[in-house]
């Protein structure tokens, strides 16, 4: 943590001691042209920077460092079906804390996406790795271990009671991957769930007679829904109607980026499949999506582009709305006492100064 002034942009902040208030006797970061912004929060990241954090969960503080160029300052590393030794060692890298000397976007636990999902909605998750729901699977998963969020398919049996549990232990249940009708996600939302994942992929389409996930989403006022605005997991029109009918406040932009963010087209990885970066997508060799190679900044272009948003709406999807549902109440806005995390972005969105406890995680103007 440390001390800074931030002067010149659209708004005036200093940082004493990493935290927003008082009056800073740290020096002066000039924002002169930028924006302001709180710092950005990402609960869906596979990995960045040709690192994955599944296939290599001690690297994730690498990862961590990486996404503080794409104005990130908090996100869930996301730990995908795989062989469980993979999500503990993942547990124990957390547990281990960075490196000395370190900085960059801090991980707030983990996002276990799987391996409790549905084997006709896997996606990208290799089907080797999933098992049923049962409460010997998620012993130990607990916010105070490191797990912050989990997505599974309520639909499963044994599904509801492994929510019920999750949701004791303040871990956010998310509905994803899953061939649930209605009648099992609202019986999830009863038993604790409070997001759906990646809405509208992987899992059924909102029908007339059966709504399923996104009629839930968009007919009650339950569900935060993270979508991936990249521009090729939703088509606009789903993404004009999933902004008007949910709003800012239960809009959650996601990136679902993998280690793709940043590499050229070409093969890298996804947990311990290979997939394929081109035109944008990340694909496994069959054509299935397999996560992203967008950052949260560009997602955000395209949610303003498609929805015509304004910049403070559209920024709320990725920092108010995400800290809410994680319950971190130090996140999210700019106000005295709060962390002092900020995102400073030119004209186009694109980060510039990303600050991170008072501290400069990255500054493109010094590259």
């Amino acid at each position: 943590m440390s001390d800074i002034r931030v002067r010149g942009g659209s708004l005036d902040v200093d940082i004493v001691g990493g935290v927003i208030g008082g009056s800073s006797p740290g020096p002066v970061l000039d924002a002169t042209g930028l924006t302001v912004l709180p710092g950005l929060i990402d609960l869906q990241v596979n990995g960045a920077a040709g690192l994955d954090v599944t296939a290599q969960p001690e690297r994730l503080w690498e990862v961590g460092a990486a996404l503080a160029a794409y104005g990130v300052t908090g996100w869930l590393p996301t730990v995908i079906t795989s062989e469980p030794r993979a999500r503990n060692r993942a547990l124990a890298a957390l547990s281990a804390g960075p490196p000395p000397d370190w900085v960059g976007a801090l991980p707030l636990g983990l996002h276990l996406e799987g391996p409790m999902i549905a084997h006709d909605r896997r996606g990208a998750h290799p089907e080797q790795w999933l098992r049923p729901p049962s409460l010997d699977l998620v012993e130990g998963w607990s916010r105070e271990a490191g797990v912050t969020m989990v997505t599974l398919a309520p639909e499963l049996p044994g599904a509801l009671e492994v929510i019920a549990a999750l949701a004791g232990r303040g871990i956010v249940v998310s509905v994803g991957h899953t061939v649930a009708g209605s009648i099992d996600v609202e019986a999830a939302i009863t038993a604790g769930a409070r997001c759906v994942t990646h809405l509208g992929n992987a899992m059924a389409p909102m029908l007339a007679r059966e709504p399923g996930p996104v009629g839930a989403a968009f007919g009650g006022p339950d569900l935060v829904a993270g979508v991936i605005c990249d521009g090729h997991h939703v088509h606009d029109d789903f993404l004009r109607t999933a902004w008007r009918t949910l709003g800012p406040g239960r809009f959650l932009s996601v990136s679902d980026t993998t280690a793709a963010l940043g590499l050229p087209d070409g093969a890298t990885r996804l947990g311990d499949q290979e997939v394929f970066v081109a035109d944008g997508t990340v694909r496994l060799a069959d054509g299935t999506l397999a996560g992203s190679a967008a950052s949260l900044p560009a997602c955000l272009r395209v949610l303003r582009t498609a929805t015509g948003c304004g910049l403070d709406e559209a920024v709320a999807t990725a920092t108010t709305t995400p800290a809410a549902l994680v319950g971190d109440a130090t996140r999210g806005r700019i106000s005295a006492g709060l962390r002092g995390d900020l995102t400073l972005v030119d004209d186009d969105l694109t980060p510039v100064v990303t600050v991170v406890g008072g501290v400069v995680a990255y500054d493109a103007r010094a590259q």
